[in-house]
């Protein structure tokens, strides 16, 4: 171990080296270490926030942070008024959204189809019922509106589109979805659902991501949705429940339980309700991340061995002479490592300040739009002081390494500059 006055000694050099340093080097160096930290931290922080985009997605435009929906076995939850009667009696709950869901279908251009045996332009879809006013409070939805308008709770045969139930705007057929052709507000599309069918009114599209759970739905006032299933007795098929920011989603949704509401439905918070795959995606997210950071890492880790090792050369003489006067070898490596530790505690500083000072909350108010989900950065404090640690240890290695290699060359031979 080394003696406390190595160290002492070690740190001198090592200040006097550093402002005696170019001052356009040091920044350089500095720089290098911020854009590593960045990389590090940043890379995989918004490929696992891809994936947290698409859970933020699900949260705010469907689940909210608790969701009771139909058991398994079932079409309906079962007492839904008093359900909600006694949902609308606590204080916890921002926003409850009672919504009806039915299977149907919808066409277009059935009026313009001369050929009985041309393919119908048809598709399959869902079907929501929803309170247009307290939808909107509940998921914005009135704010993905992209041609055309929102509901209004009068409304009679019109309905909002998701954008994938488009053509325009969807990724082409897919397994079950063959999106409408010359559809735009105003046109009038054919709707199936339970047998019924009824001509209605596009009234708005909307624009939201493809993985969105708005994406491939149609919207329409609840009462003609239960209308068009044939219910009579206002059995809803999901209650979303948005609590206040910071309330406990898991207490709450025990405490329904408690409450009986369990016995005929299914309650679950939105990290229960997320669809199977995100959890996994996200992993190999995080994993292809951190193996992009590794690389950042071996080359400011180069980068630091060749800066060390052209100054050691270069002050070869330097430091025969202070050998020669008695300073200890380790003392001279010391003070390596500390401009090392300077290089990098100097860039993590600053990545720490543009990281959390401006862009983790820059990217969460104006998340990134990505075809597949509106992407945040995911940096928890834990997983980056492990990075910053990583990337501290890393310098200080290659800051060693080549400072020792001088430093133990023969003392005369550094002196006169020989092999």
């Amino acid at each position: 171990m080394f003696s406390f006055t190595t160290i002492r000694v070690g740190f001198y050099l090592a200040v006097r080296q550093v402002r005696r340093a170019n001052l356009w080097a040091t920044g350089l160096i500095v720089f290098v270490m911020l854009l590593t930290f960045l990389n590090l931290v940043v890379v995989t922080g918004l490929l696992v926030g891809i994936v947290a985009g698409i859970s933020n997605q699900f949260r705010t435009q469907e689940t909210g942070d608790v969701i009771i929906s139909t058991l398994d076995t079932k079409e309906y939850i079962e007492n839904s008024p008093d359900i909600l009667s006694f949902l609308y009696t606590l204080h916890e709950p921002q926003v409850i959204s009672a919504r009806y869901r039915a299977a149907g279908t919808i066409e277009a251009n059935y009026l313009a189809r001369t050929d009985p045996n041309e393919k119908p332009n048809k598709t399959g879809t869902t079907v929501v019922g929803i309170d247009p006013i307290v939808e909107n409070r509940f998921s914005h939805l009135a704010s993905y509106v992209h041609e055309g308008q929102y509901l209004s709770p009068s409304d009679y045969d019109t309905v909002l589109l998701g954008p994938q139930l488009v053509d325009r705007y969807s990724f082409g057929e897919q397994p079950g979805l063959t999106p409408l052709k010359n559809v735009y507000p105003g046109s009038k599309i054919r709707l199936t659902v339970n047998g019924h069918v009824r001509e209605v009114v596009v009234k708005g599209i909307l624009d939201v991501s493809a993985n969105s759970p708005l994406a491939a739905r149609v919207f329409m006032p609840a009462p003609e949705v239960r209308q068009l299933m044939g219910r009579t007795d206002y059995a809803v098929s999901e209650v979303a429940i948005l609590l206040p920011p910071g309330a406990d989603a898991p207490a709450f949704r025990d405490f329904l339980k408690r409450s009986g509401l369990a016995a005929g439905a299914k309650i679950r918070t939105f990290q229960d309700a997320i669809p199977n795959g995100v959890a996994e995606v996200q992993n190999t997210f995080a994993m292809i991340g951190n193996a992009i950071g590794s690389i950042g890492l071996v080359v400011a880790a180069i980068t630091i061995f060749i800066v060390i090792f052209i100054n050691a050369i270069t002050r070869r003489k330097f430091i025969g002479i202070l050998k020669g006067i008695g300073i200890s070898g380790e003392a001279i490596e010391i003070s390596y490592i500390f401009q090392s530790l300077f290089y990098a505690a100097i860039g993590s500083v600053i990545g720490l300040v543009v990281l959390y000072g401006f862009l983790v909350p820059y990217i969460s108010a104006h998340p990134i739009v990505l075809p597949i989900s509106d992407a945040i950065i995911v940096a928890p404090v834990g997983g980056t002081m492990l990075r910053i640690g990583l990337l501290v240890l890393t310098t200080v290695v290659a800051g060693y390494l080549p400072s020792r290699m001088i430093v133990r060359k023969n003392t005369l031979d550094s002196i006169l500059g020989r092999d």
